[in-house]
């Protein structure tokens, strides 16, 4: 059989695969490479470094200077595309015929090129775009971010129609395929892929509930909110919530609280053993676009999963978690799961179903059948 190449065009460094879509950009390609698949990865970057490991897993690699300047803020195509063109990428582009698969929408201004017309080109959509930055929009308190969040969703919107150029759309959740499919002709649904090899939850009861996410995004500065106002108010169980830059108010907020714990900027050892340790892992979220990498982190390596509805959407993952969609159904459930210990049929029952959906392996074979 002959060598498949493949070039991949990210809108970030992929690694440290440490943030929602970048983990299934680089998991994707690390698997694709794992199965003898020559990936060509470019990358644009803007504040993340350089690292080894990039030119140790994938055939080539290079960089292009993503131009943040404010410029782009007022031209008619979103800020998230139009800030990642470059003419040396598509320069590079042309030296072969190998097929493309671009990442997210923010790199899909390739659609656009005559020069690469006759090439396969695939778009993995990440999110419905527009949806995701407009309840952005709806999150954010900052009256400019906001205006950002709303003008940059309605660009989005009607940019998105560049996407019936694509050879293929590969959604990320059965939602987004539904979505997708109403729009566009071709389009896959290719599950998220993601560093777990095995379910390593432990039996057992665990000490605390766990709430984990980037705190300087407003969404989740908001879940956090309402789950010390409305959940944890009254309740007598432990409260641990970590990540990245906590903004200052909830540091102030949280100094003085006895039963709630703050642990800002984990590593990921720390993080993982914080997952791995906690009785229930809660993941709450106000949009139901995408797939939510953290949930399938808690459902390989934590016990019980409490989630609402928005964090399921299209994941086939709902037998595997506890639903609440308010504060006073999430209180009686934390409650009757502290009383419940976590048990091998819990563990069996995971196995079964992420094996079914998300497995890397077969997910990686049915990728490389649209490559090639």
């Amino acid at each position: 059989m002959s060598e498949i190449h493949l070039h991949i065009i990210s809108f970030d460094i992929p690694y440290p695969a440490n943030y929602g879509g970048i983990i299934d950009v680089f998991y994707k390609a690390k698997a694709l490479a794992e199965n003898g698949v020559k990936v060509h990865m470019h990358c644009f970057q803007y504040g993340r470094e350089h690292y080894s490991i990039m030119k140790d897993t994938f055939h080539n690699v290079e960089y292009y200077k993503r131009d943040i300047s404010k410029k782009h803020l007022f031209k008619s195509i979103p800020y998230i595309v139009s800030s990642r063109m470059s003419e040396q990428l598509i320069k590079n582009l042309t030296k072969d015929n190998h097929p493309i698969l671009m990442e997210g929408l923010h790199t899909s201004a390739l659609l656009d090129v005559p020069k690469l017309k006759t090439r396969k080109r695939m778009v993995r959509a990440h999110n419905i775009e527009h949806e995701y930055y407009y309840n952005l929009g709806k999150a954010e308190k900052d009256i400019f971010k906001k205006y950002y969040f709303y003008n940059e969703a309605a660009k989005l919107k009607r940019y998105q129609k560049i996407l019936e150029k694509a050879d293929m759309i590969l959604a990320i959740s059965e939602n987004d395929r539904t979505y997708f499919s109403k729009e566009f002709s071709r389009v896959d649904y290719i599950p998220a892929f993601h560093p777990f090899k095995e379910v390593k939850c432990k039996l057992g009861k665990g000490e605390y509930v766990l709430y984990h996410g980037n705190l300087s995004v407003a969404e989740n500065e908001n879940a956090v909110n309402f789950l010390l106002d409305q959940v944890f108010n009254e309740l007598d169980v432990p409260l641990k919530i970590a990540g990245l830059n906590p903004p200052r108010q909830l540091k102030n907020r949280l100094a003085d609280e006895q039963n709630i714990e703050l642990v800002a900027n984990p590593d990921n050892e720390t993080l993982q053993k914080l997952i791995e340790n906690a009785h229930v892992n809660i993941s709450i979220t106000a949009q139901k676009t995408g797939l939510k990498l953290k949930l399938l982190n808690n459902l390989y390596n934590g016990r019980f999963s409490l989630v609402n509805n928005k964090m399921l959407s299209g994941s086939n993952l709902d037998e595997l978690c506890v639903v609440a969609n308010n504060h006073v159904t999430m209180k009686r459930k934390i409650k009757i799961l502290f009383r419940k210990e976590f048990t091998a049929e819990n563990i069996k029952e995971r196995k079964t179903n992420l094996n079914n959906i998300y497995c890397n392996g077969n997910n990686v074979k049915k990728l490389i059948d649209l490559i090639t």
